[in-house]
């Protein structure tokens, strides 16, 4: 079960490094919607301040729909969070199109996948792939940048983190702290999972900003007409 290996020592490393990035992320994307596609159990949008959050899946949420399929309207979401959805997805690629589509104009997305060219993706090779994660297919980053170029989506920021090898031992992740460091100066792209920050760019669309922040603008001040004398007259 999913819920299950996060509680594990492998899976509370994977999370405790994923949550910092999510609740760092997104703290200052502001809005009015957010959703959570997947991971209902556990909330990766905790730090937004949006007025309305909710997760949706096929299995609980709020929401119960097929993530490749949501009942949504086009472009009504300010915020959409992927954690380890691409991966477990039967059609990844149409996923993201779900979630370009529902996204406003300007809209955020941000994802999270296991990177195939790493020690967990190297793991995955050579392991039993009948538990999560190693049942998952591993995304490589390369295509998921394409996809969303070609989507539209512009990538604002992106890291990798869990350098440390996948083992089920907390001493032993801890004797490999220093592969954190390490990994993002020496091995940028070794890290065992992606962090991927993008924004919805529509070209040729110009914003229209709502007419409350119109009332803030300053507005011009016309000087009293002035009156000539002329002969000594008014």
């Amino acid at each position: 079960m999913t819920g299950n290996w996060f509680d594990s020592d492998a899976g509370h490393y994977v999370l405790e490094r994923e949550q910092a990035w999510f609740d760092a992320t997104c703290v200052d994307l502001f809005g009015f919607n957010a959703v959570q596609i997947g991971q209902c159990h556990i909330d990766f949008l905790r730090a937004n301040r949006m007025p309305f959050r909710f997760a949706a899946s096929l299995t609980d949420g709020a929401l119960r729909a097929r993530p490749e399929e949501l009942p949504l309207a086009g472009q009504s979401i300010d915020l959409v969070a992927l954690p380890h959805q691409l991966e477990f997805s039967p059609n990844p690629h149409q996923l993201l199109r779900e979630a370009e589509r529902v996204l406003r104009p300007e809209g955020r997305l941000l994802l999270a996948g296991f990177n195939p060219l790493s020690l967990w993706g190297m793991k995955r090779m050579v392991c039993e792939r009948s538990d999560y994660p190693w049942n998952g297919r591993f995304m490589h980053l390369a295509r998921i940048k394409d996809w969303l170029s070609l989507l539209g989506f512009e990538l604002l920021a992106g890291r990798m983190v869990c350098y440390a090898p996948p083992v089920n031992r907390t001493a032993w992740l801890h004797r490999f702290r220093f592969m954190e460091a390490a990994g993002d100066r020496w091995w940028a792209l070794g890290g065992g999972v992606y962090l991927l920050h993008a924004v919805k760019r529509v070209r040729g669309m110009r914003l229209i900003a709502p007419r409350w922040e119109e009332n803030w603008l300053a507005r011009p001040v016309l000087a009293p007409p002035s009156r000539r004398i002329i002969n000594g007259e008014q």
